[in-house]
């Protein structure tokens, strides 16, 4: 990851994860390096990563290089369906280590393939726990997000009971992944989703709104605005 880091991108990169101060990313650090690169280093490294290296990799001080121990677990944790023991050890080491997962794309890239699919045939109670009470708004999202691997499996519940936690939540990282969830379970439920705005959209932040409805007819939309 070192040998790839791109100077001329670092800025960009900086500003655009909000690393100033009083900013939600405040004081990360990156090498410049885009994540198809990481994804291709993991591609090479991933079989021969040890839980150890892992360890210093999520502990490290740049940004890309705790994207790519996360999406080295992920990999392990794919590759072991036929050792569970395996698969929760990579559990383990991810609630282990959220307060390295600090940063939205940390989250999104990883939870869902990694909680959401170890969760499928498992009490669940565990994201609701980290939407309710998580320490970091990361915490509260990763308690989302993670349910995107139920709906891609047709099981919605579980986002729309989240989605009522986290209803009233003040910042905007949340609320536009409650309502991009919100959109995805809409796909599978449109119906459902229809019923649970008809209830909370005079309510539910205007942001979370608009995300729940980005798809929707134009007048539908309008309607809900």
């Amino acid at each position: 990851m070192l040998s790839r880091a791109d100077a001329s991108q670092v800025a960009g990169l900086s500003r655009f994860f909000k690393t100033g101060a009083g900013e939600y990313g405040e004081g990360d650090r990156f090498l410049g390096i885009k994540v198809p690169v990481t994804r291709s280093v993991v591609r090479d490294c991933w079989k021969q990563t040890s839980f150890s290296e892992l360890e210093l990799c999520i502990g490290n001080e740049y940004h890309e290089v705790r994207l790519a121990a996360l999406l080295t677990l992920v990999e392990i944790f794919s590759h072991a369906k036929r050792n569970p023991a395996l698969q929760e050890r990579c559990v383990d080491f991810y609630l282990g280590h959220t307060e390295r997962i600090n940063n939205w794309d940390l989250v999104d890239l990883s939870c869902y393939h990694l909680l959401g699919t170890w969760l499928l045939d498992k009490d669940r109670g565990l994201l609701y726990e980290l939407a309710q009470n998580g320490k970091t708004i990361w915490e509260q999202r990763i308690g989302i997000v993670s349910t995107m691997t139920f709906v891609r499996h047709g099981q919605v519940d579980d986002t729309f009971a989240i989605a009522d936690i986290l209803l009233h939540h003040r910042h905007d990282l949340i609320q536009k992944a409650t309502g991009w969830l919100l959109r995805e379970a809409g796909k599978r439920d449109f119906d459902r989703l229809c019923a649970f705005l008809d209830h909370r959209h005079r309510v539910m932040p205007r942001t979370m709104l608009r995300y729940a409805i980005e798809k929707f007819p134009e007048e539908l939309r309008r309607h809900y605005l």
